[in-house]
């Protein structure tokens, strides 16, 4: 049967495993190029970088097949000291958001 690329990559980088490291990463992506580790580590965190810098300039992320990386405005809110239980003032902020995409999601589901 042929697979998809993302398939694979679920397949083939998530066999059960419950995480995985950037090492980790770029040990299998140069396994499966004709890259050094050294080279292929350059690759993913350029790749890494790009998305970073996409989101801090507001920009969202589109990968197809696999998700979106975007930012979510966080309003201020009033929290509570879990130890205390006092009021604390919560400031609004920006955070990262991922949300898969179909693809991705039904790889996942399909291979649990």
């Amino acid at each position: 049967m042929i697979q998809s690329g993302l398939e694979f990559w679920v397949i083939y980088f998530f066999p059960g495993e419950l995480k995985m490291t950037k090492a980790e990463l770029v040990e299998k992506v140069s396994g499966q190029i004709n890259l050094t580790k050294k080279q292929t580590e350059v690759v993913v965190n350029t790749v890494f970088q790009s998305i970073t810098d996409s989101l801090s300039e507001g920009k969202k992320v589109e990968l197809r097949g696999f998700g979106s990386f975007r930012i979510r405005e966080r309003n201020a809110r009033i929290g509570r000291n879990p130890k205390s239980g006092a009021q604390v003032d919560v400031p609004a902020k920006r955070v990262p958001f991922f949300k898969a995409g179909k693809e991705l999601r039904e790889l996942v589901d399909k291979n649990t």
